[in-house]
């Protein structure tokens, strides 16, 4: 039995012994106005790279097969808004720094009454406040 490892499988082939020919042979078909063509992705022998074109010029490619809608969608992709720059001096969740105080919330429930504001010798107890 002969070795033909590190040989190529056949003479005058480029072909090397760890690479392996596609089976598949490129396939051109139209979807619509889209011409579509289907050819091996290289490195793999099962999957395959659709290129998209319409009217002589390619569109772009995908490696599932496109519909008609995907097809559209690479021909006028929708409008993307702009990007708004970063500003860094926008803090969420923060007051800026000119804003005045927040006057405190004003409770509903009883009202205390300030310690200097009680007669000497009378204690908020006796006055019906604590």
């Amino acid at each position: 039995m002969r070795d033909t490892r590190g040989s190529p499988e056949e003479p005058g082939s480029a072909v090397g012994p760890r690479e392996h020919r596609s089976p598949q042979r490129p396939s051109r078909y139209m979807i619509g106005k889209y011409e579509v063509l289907a050819q091996p992705l290289p490195g793999s022998m099962h999957m395959l790279r659709y290129t998209v074109s319409v009217a002589g010029k390619r569109i772009g490619a995908t490696a599932s097969v496109p519909t008609e809608s995907d097809c559209r969608y690479m021909e006028k992709p929708p409008p993307v808004p702009p990007l708004k720059p970063f500003q860094a001096a926008y803090r969420p969740g923060r007051p800026k720094k000119s804003a005045t105080p927040q006057a405190p919330a004003v409770s509903e429930t009883r009202q205390g009454i300030p310690p200097e504001d009680v007669p000497i010798g009378l204690s908020l107890r006796q006055l019906g406040v604590g």
